[in-house]
């Protein structure tokens, strides 16, 4: 190699996970059928493990402190959208005074959905309810009324059309945990299925 030489100049694209493109569209990919909830009929539950009950109707939850994350995302499938915004309630505010010594949260959705988390990865501004995308009410094939976002993993773990979440002492798959995709999710160390 010559004195001075760099070689060629490398283009300062996005850092994404591994495995992951760069997508500008936001791509539809679900399970079943969309559920049509209308929001005068939606309502969130949390459930502890002791069977307590914490409940909100849409204008409770509406009404809750609202943030407006700006996160990238990515799909188990291999596409990654980056600087999405949304609006929603913290998890944070959601679990506020909820008395629980569970360590991990089964998500249910409308239509039967669930998946699991670690509650750890509920709390510390790391997840949200959103009801908004992009400066709009999020839409029924995105998950409207309501989802679950957890950025920081794949998001076959935000759950679409969320109603409520049960918090438990053990660990319950969902539905894509039980059919191979990995139980946690983490697109850095590219865990899309059991025993990556």
């Amino acid at each position: 190699m010559s004195p001075g030489f760099q070689g060629r100049r490398r283009s300062a694209g996005p850092a994404l996970p591994p495995g992951q493109y760069l997508t500008e569209d936001f791509p539809v990919l679900s399970a079943g059928p969309t559920p049509r909830v209308r929001p005068d009929a939606w309502e969130f539950v949390v459930t502890t493990e002791t069977g307590a009950e914490h409940r909100w109707t849409w204008a409770e939850f509406t009404a809750l402190p609202q943030e407006t994350p700006t996160v990238d995302i990515h799909c188990v499938t291999r596409w990654s959208k980056l600087g999405t915004t949304w609006q929603g309630v913290s998890l944070d505010v959601l679990l506020d005074g909820v008395d629980t010594d569970a360590a991990y949260a089964l998500v249910h959705s409308y239509g039967g959905y669930t998946t699991n988390l670690p509650l750890a990865d509920l709390r510390g501004g790391r997840a949200w309810v959103v009801h908004g995308y992009d400066g709009r009410d999020l839409p029924a094939e995105h998950g409207g009324p309501a989802r679950l976002l957890v950025p920081h993993l794949y998001l076959w773990k935000s759950a679409k059309w969320v109603r409520g979440i049960r918090l438990g002492v053990t660990d319950t798959p969902g539905f894509w945990e039980t059919a191979g995709y990995h139980d946690y999710g983490d697109p850095w160390r590219e865990q899309r299925y059991a025993g990556d």
